[in-house]
């Protein structure tokens, strides 16, 4: 697991103005917490923290007047246009300390059943686990080439990287292969011109599609 490495400086809890002026010198306002300590108020690169944050690193090294010492990122909020983090809380941890967190997946290969007409349904983006610190995987790649048409990929069914367990329950459904509506509606067509062909059936003139269709069930 990769570590991500930023740089902030303390800051004294301040209103919405002295957050907004940190935010111009591109910082953001951060909390510390966690170890029945008192929280502590920071302010972190706001470069370093987008980077850490694009590569999915859930760990920091954080510099603060020569000392550093390791976080987990708790929770970003962001702006109204969810793009910039306008606030950060990390979490002191133990590095053998288990902990829950939230790990992206990204399927991996093109399911057979897609080739069959199917559609490929990502159903859960983020899985929740617990493990150790410095065990948390950056993101979970389960392999669905081998999903057709109708069938699904559980919790149960990935495999986790030793001593991360997942927080599911093991039949929730990460990834699932449909038919297209487009597909089944097409067929039906089929079926209805079949139907309505010469030597099938007594032509019904002047009817409408429902009382057509009530006639052909009558």
């Amino acid at each position: 697991m990769q570590i991500a490495n930023l740089k902030g400086e303390p800051r004294q809890p301040g209103n919405r103005r002295a957050n907004r002026r940190l935010r111009k010198r591109g910082l953001v306002p951060t909390v510390i917490y966690g170890h029945e300590q008192e929280p502590e108020t920071v302010a972190l690169s706001l470069h370093d923290l987008l980077m850490a944050l694009e590569h999915l690193q859930h760990v920091i090294r954080l510099e603060i007047d020569g000392q550093q010492q390791q976080y987990l990122i708790k929770d970003v909020q962001y702006d109204h246009l969810q793009k910039t983090p306008i606030h950060v809380d990390l979490m002191r941890v133990d590095p053998n300390e288990r902990v829950h967190v939230k790990v992206s997946v990204e399927l991996k290969g093109e399911p057979h059943g897609v080739h069959e007409g199917g559609v490929l349904v990502h159903v859960i983006a983020d899985i929740d686990v617990e493990c150790r610190l410095l065990e948390i995987p950056e993101v979970i790649r389960p392999d669905v080439a081998h999903l057709g048409v109708g069938q699904v990929l559980h919790v149960k069914d990935i495999e986790l990287p030793e001593g991360v367990e997942p927080l599911h329950d093991p039949d929730d459904i990460i990834a699932t292969v449909r038919a297209k509506r487009g597909v089944q509606a097409e067929e039906e067509e089929q079926v209805e011109d079949v139907a309505e062909k010469p030597g099938k059936g007594p032509e019904v003139i002047g009817r409408t599609g429902k009382e057509e269709e009530d006639a052909r069930e009558g």
